[in-house]
């Protein structure tokens, strides 16, 4: 019984990862569309990037607790792990402002995690 709630509760956790991570892309969508258009739009999508990338790192670790102790299968360490190698990319992208990937990449990554919510 006790092992079980553990079991819920990390799943739980990962699927709190994966919401997190899901929502502060589509948050960086967002402020790409007001760093465009307002004066706080830049410092607003810096922000939520460092956010962002916090959100993918929280994802790999809950990833690795519901898979470690219960044994369980390590696909979703590596989709975790994917995406923090796309939120890496997509940080180099920005910062060295290239939109023409940086921008598609975004988009990719939203579907991409919401896909990964829908299988939770």
């Amino acid at each position: 019984m006790a092992i079980q709630a553990t079991a819920q509760r990390r799943f739980s956790f990962l699927q709190i990862a994966i919401t997190l991570q899901t929502l502060t892309i589509f948050l960086q969508a967002v402020s790409a569309g007001l760093l465009l258009t307002t004066s706080y739009g830049e410092t607003l999508h810096s922000a939520g990037a460092r956010v962002m990338y916090g959100a993918s790192i929280l994802y790999v670790l809950a990833a690795v607790l519901a898979w470690k102790p219960g044994g369980g299968s390590p696909r979703p360490v590596w989709h975790a792990s994917g995406f923090l190698v796309l939120a890496s990319v997509q940080v180099v992208l920005g910062i060295a402002h290239i939109p023409s990937v940086h921008l598609p990449l975004g988009v990719l990554m939203f579907g991409l995690s919401v896909l990964a919510l829908a299988r939770r």
